[in-house]
């Protein structure tokens, strides 16, 4: 029997230190739900846990290196779940994904490197469907609002509407909180990698990238231009800077339930600005500001100087008061085929990249240990997928977010 429930890699790291925060608050360090920290230093375990405080002492600590196959192997077959925060994931997971792969074992991380999860899903996708491991990226702001929202709103539509949505956006309504400094530190690989590998910058261009390729549709998929004019909200939009990635989570996620929402599903992902005159001008300055941002990070001279001065490190990140000033209000609209409509309302309590994506991969790691699910055997699954209205009611409660249908 594994000597632990879940290990926490990478939790020296700041989103790490945040995780073990979450899991001693709702377990304790004792309590039924057996976990460890686990990092490479066992100086900086002990410090992060006596941050922690008294209640923390008993939480045992895991010494474990990304590059080590022996004490990653040690740590990954002590547990039955490892919940990973330790990124950029293409240049430090690979390794740990193959061997949970190997032995069994579940696992999370909040990667939303797509080049890299389409590369481990073709490396180890067979023998994570032989030993059992469930392997769920993206458990994080990145993608848990977006797949998880999406699977609530067409469980609501096939309720209310008796159909599935064929039609559904996800708009950024509001959101106050700090860029992740490992998301940044993610986006600048996978722009390297884009850069030196054609084959990477047709991956990132194509919506169905994670997708098996038996069956994949050939629906074209709505992108969002630098300015539009939206019919789902009514109002103008911009595009969202992690669209991206969730479009192609949402994506998997329904190719795993053989296209049930039709093979002419079509998804798109959008920040609102509202409507007239000030919304056009704000989708303008904000289109013009992104578009700016990714070529700047394109170009070696003003990346260094962004990297150098503005754009936050891994390690840094705001403080306990900012991330509980933080918060996010994302909407869903969904349209059937009979063009019957539906939205959903999805909010989070913390700011998005540290508060509030700290408790999601928590609560995701925690379902996947207590062993519920809603799809059988091992593969790489999407949070929604894998743990299905279990975890959308753990979310809920435990987590600081809402999932509500507007009428």
């Amino acid at each position: 029997m594994p000597r632990y429930d879940i290990v926490v890699f990478g939790a020296t790291s700041f989103v790490g230190r945040l995780v073990c925060r979450h899991l001693l608050a709702r377990h304790g360090a004792q309590g039924e739900l057996r976990w460890a920290m686990a990092a490479r230093s066992r100086e900086r375990l002990e410090a992060v846990r006596a941050e922690l405080g008294p209640d923390a002492a008993a939480v045992p600590l895991v010494m474990a290196d990304s590059g080590d196959e022996v004490s990653l192997g040690a740590m990954v077959g002590a547990t039955r779940v490892v919940l990973s925060t330790v990124g950029p994931y293409a240049l430090y997971g690979s390794l740990l994904v193959r061997l949970c792969a190997e032995q069994g074992v579940d696992y999370c991380d909040l990667t939303g490197e797509v080049p890299w999860m389409a590369r481990m899903l073709a490396a180890h996708g067979d023998t994570a469907a032989r030993s059992g491991a469930r392997i769920v990226h993206c458990a994080g702001f990145d993608s848990v609002p977006s797949d998880v929202g999406v699977h609530v709103l067409q469980r609501e539509a096939a309720t209310r509407l008796g159909a599935p949505c064929t039609r559904v956006g996800m708009r950024l309504k509001a959101a106050s909180g700090a860029f992740s400094g490992g998301t940044v530190a993610s986006l600048l690989n996978v722009l390297r990698e884009a850069r030196a590998d054609d084959e990477t910058r047709a991956l990132l261009a194509d919506p169905y990238a994670l997708c098996p390729r038996e069956g994949r549709p050939s629906t074209e998929q709505p992108e969002v231009g630098l300015t539009a004019r939206d019919a789902l909200s009514g109002g103008w939009i911009a595009p969202f800077i992690m669209g991206a990635i969730n479009t192609r989570v949402v994506h998997r996620s329904h190719a795993l339930r053989a296209h049930a929402w039709g093979a002419d599903f079509r998804y798109d992902e959008a920040v609102m600005t509202g409507g007239g005159v000030r919304g056009w001008m704000g989708a303008a300055g904000m289109g013009a500001g992104l578009g700016g941002f990714m070529a700047a990070l394109s170009v070696p001279p003003t990346r260094w100087l962004l990297e150098r001065f503005v754009l936050p490190a891994p390690g840094e990140g705001p403080s306990p008061e900012a991330q509980e000033r933080g918060f996010f209000d994302i909407r869903l609209f969904g349209l059937t085929a009979d063009d019957a409509s539906l939205q959903l309302r999805v909010t989070g309590d913390r700011d998005p990249g540290y508060g509030s994506t700290c408790k999601m991969i928590g609560e995701v790691a925690v379902a996947l240990a207590d062993g519920i699910g809603e799809y059988p055997g091992g593969g790489f699954f999407t949070p929604s997928v894998a743990l299905g209205d279990a975890l959308v009611e753990r979310l809920e409660a435990h987590a600081g977010m809402t999932f509500e249908v507007i009428d």
